[in-house]
């Protein structure tokens, strides 16, 4: 039997770094962590019912934070728990691409 308790976010540091960069992301980014912390996901599903606005885009999970004018990019591994933290991007930067590489 399996026992889990939330998932393992690698690595926190990068939520650090944007929160650093752009004035303002700190507490929502700081709120992403303290949810997905204490999150079980098996799934995609799972995910959107704690974060709507998440989308699976190639291997990615995306999560829109701060009111849709930055991206959380991840990957996720739902058998393992562990959530990959890959990206901050500004809207902008996310819609110029080229991150999914």
């Amino acid at each position: 039997m399996e026992v889990r308790l939330g998932v393992l976010i690698i690595s926190r540091k990068r939520l650090l770094e944007a929160a650093t960069a752009h004035a303002g992301l700190g507490a929502p980014l700081d709120a992403w962590y303290r949810i997905a912390k204490k999150a079980e996901w098996k799934n995609l599903a799972e995910v959107r019912r704690v974060c709507p606005s998440a989308d699976a885009v190639w291997k990615f999970t995306v999560f829109n934070i701060k009111g849709n004018a930055y991206r959380l990019i991840t990957e996720i591994n739902y058998r393992t728990g562990r959530v990959f933290l890959r990206n901050v991007l500004t809207h902008a930067e996310y819609d110029k691409g080229g991150w999914n590489k």
